[in-house]
């Protein structure tokens, strides 16, 4: 059975993506900063790795086919951590990935990553997204980027749109993206990016779709 690295596993769609995989019986390994983040895992039965987006971290990747980077550093950090976490962090995954032979790399990014288009205090986190995003697709992994619009704590429709057309609001619930990543991690889709929001058209439809 394959393994999918979940980086970010702590946070809210990682959790959602560990949580979901667990209840469908797919292998997930959640890589956790600390013992102290072990707990919520160990109750799923999902196998934790301890590793560190700004220290040692290689271990987690070993006998592993895909990653899945929801990581962030947060809108209460300072241009400091957003550089080591949303941008060295994430290239640093992208390396470490190569090394160990994963197959497919899924990088949950912004639906903007403008920074110039953005507000003054995201900019530095939008510029180290874009470069982060830039990297993974000029490596040679099997890419998918995912765009999600205003992320919500909805419960999950299992229903999406790719077209902000058919979005008016521009949302889309974490338990969709974590749905959403779990398909795509699996799909026969080559590298592609996709805006990601909640709409009408059930998850597997919408990938056959295109």
């Amino acid at each position: 059975m394959s393994k999918t690295l979940v980086i970010g596993a702590n946070g809210q769609i990682g959790r959602r993506f560990c949580q979901q995989a667990a209840e469908n019986g797919e292998s997930v390994r959640a890589m956790i900063r600390d013992e102290s983040q072990r707990g919520f895992f160990d109750a799923l039965g999902v196998e934790c790795a301890i590793g560190d987006l700004t220290g040692e971290m290689a271990a987690a990747f070993e006998g592993c086919d895909a990653v899945v980077f929801t990581a962030g550093s947060g809108p209460s950090t300072g241009p400091d951590r957003t550089l080591m976490i949303d941008l060295n962090g994430a290239l640093r995954s992208v390396d470490l990935a190569r090394e160990h032979g994963v197959k497919r790399f899924v990088m949950i990014s912004t639906l903007h990553v403008d920074p110039l288009q953005g507000p003054e205090k995201l900019k530095p986190y939008l510029a180290a997204k874009r470069a982060a995003d830039a990297y993974l697709m000029a490596s040679s992994l099997d890419w998918i980027i995912l765009r999600p619009g205003r992320l919500t704590d909805e419960a999950g429709s299992g229903r999406v749109t790719f077209s902000q057309a058919h979005s008016p609001g521009g949302e889309v619930s974490r338990d969709n993206v974590a749905s959403f990543a779990r398909a795509i991690v699996k799909y026969p889709e080559p590298e592609r990016e996709y805006t990601l929001l909640d709409g009408n058209t059930p998850i597997a439809e919408a990938l056959a779709q295109g």
